[in-house]
C-alpha cells in the first residue's frame, strides 16, 4: 500500500502562485510515476501533470505549472504560477507504476490522495 497526502492548497488571488506537495508513505516511492489531477466544481477530473521516477515529465498546463519530485523525501510537487480563476479545483495526487509520456491517464490509478482545494479569486 501507498498512502498519499496532499498539502499546500488554499486561497490565492489571480496571478499568484502556490506549490502543492504530495508526500507518500508505504511502498518504495521511487517505483511509481506520480501524477497530479484536478477536478473543478461540476466538471470531470482531468489530468494535470505526471513525472516518472527518473524525472521525465508530461503536463497539460504548459508554461504555468511544473511538476517535480524528491525521491529522498518521498514527495512530489506541483508549482503553479500565474494562477487563473479557472484553475480553481480540488487537486489530487496519484501514483501508478506506469509513466505515460502523453499524459493519457484516467481514473484507474493505483493509489490516490484525498485532495487539496485550490481557490483562485479575481
Amino acid at each position: 500500500q501507498v498512502q498519499l497526502v496532499e498539502s499546500g492548497g488554499g486561497l490565492v488571488q489571480a496571478g499568484g502562485s502556490l506549490r502543492l506537495s504530495c508526500t507518500a508513505s508505504g511502498r518504495t516511492f521511487s517505483n511509481y510515476a506520480m501524477v497530479w489531477f484536478r477536478q473543478a466544481p461540476g466538471k470531470e477530473r482531468e489530468f494535470v501533470a505526471a513525472i516518472s521516477w527518473s524525472g521525465d515529465r508530461a503536463d497539460s498546463v504548459k508554461g504555468r505549472f511544473t511538476i517535480s519530485r524528491d525521491n529522498a523525501k518521498n514527495t512530489v510537487y506541483l508549482q503553479m504560477n500565474s494562477l487563473k480563476p479557472e484553475d480553481t479545483a480540488v487537486y489530487y495526487c496519484a501514483a501508478d507504476r506506469v509513466f505515460r509520456s502523453l499524459g493519457d491517464y484516467d481514473d484507474g490509478m493505483e493509489y490516490w490522495g484525498k485532495g487539496t482545494l485550490v481557490t483562485v479569486s479575481l
